[in-house]
């Protein structure tokens, strides 16, 4: 059986709206992006989407939970799988963050600045509720709402997180993210081929096109993309996209 690209759509919040987000910079009042998070995940849902990924900016940033109900209100507003990211640090961030419905968590800054308190996290809560974030400036891991450089190689880190059991990773090149400049496929790639692990390709998708090259590596690893800028912005019909993807004719 053919293997499918899943396209998923990110709802990126802050201030309690959806904003856009440029270089890992998230900008407040973009017009097309609406301003409820809510209304939004329903018409992802109404465009047929099977997946969607939330940032909390707020929570990335400052730690804090001022979002959390909206994330909440999402959950039970929409029959689909939620993925949620953002400054989830330690157990009891992750446990409550799963309690509001979410299906799977993105963890960054907790995996490699408390490694030992992820490795709890991960033999509690099992790898299919868990991502790793790959957050790459110039090839190097970015944590603390890609603030903190880190000076770790993003494939060195990933090296040992598989080895610890992980078993997906997004992959976001930040220089490209929200910048409608095209994708970084090489860095997926290598994360793909170096673990053996399943990897989420995030930032700089601006057609269709990019997502047929993207197709051409599934088998490699890279099975789902995460789309921002160039869902909002219309620049390709929403339920043409997905209907061409569950066919499974991008070829």
């Amino acid at each position: 059986m053919k293997k499918i690209l899943l396209v998923i759509p990110s709802i990126d919040i802050k201030d309690g709206k959806t904003v856009r987000v440029v270089h890992g910079i998230p900008e407040l009042n973009c017009e097309e992006y609406g301003n409820n998070p809510i209304d939004m995940a329903r018409i992802w849902r109404a465009e047929n989407a099977k997946l969607i990924h939330i940032v909390d900016f707020d929570s990335a940033a400052h730690h804090t939970k001022n979002n959390w109900g909206i994330i909440e209100e999402i959950c039970n507003s929409v029959i689909i799988p939620v993925e949620f990211a953002g400054g989830i640090r330690t157990i009891d961030d992750a446990r409550q963050a799963l309690l509001l419905g979410v299906c799977r968590i993105v963890i960054s800054t907790m995996a490699l600045e408390s490694r030992d308190e992820f490795v709890k996290l991960l033999d509690e809560v099992g790898p299919s509720k868990i991502s790793v974030a790959l957050d790459i400036v110039k090839e190097e891991i970015c944590v603390r709402s890609r603030q903190v450089h880190t000076g770790v190689h993003y494939l060195t880190f990933a090296k040992e997180m598989a080895a610890l059991g992980v078993t997906r990773f997004i992959v976001t090149d930040v220089e490209r993210n929200g910048v409608m400049g095209g994708p970084n496929i090489k860095y997926s790639l290598n994360v793909a081929k170096a673990t053996g692990v399943n990897v989420t390709l995030s930032g700089g998708i601006r057609n269709k096109d990019e997502l047929i090259d993207i197709q051409k590596f599934i088998d490699m690893g890279i099975d789902s993309v995460i789309v921002g800028r160039a869902l909002y912005e219309n620049r390709f019909p929403c339920q043409k996209l997905w209907r061409v993807a569950e066919a499974g004719i991008f070829n």
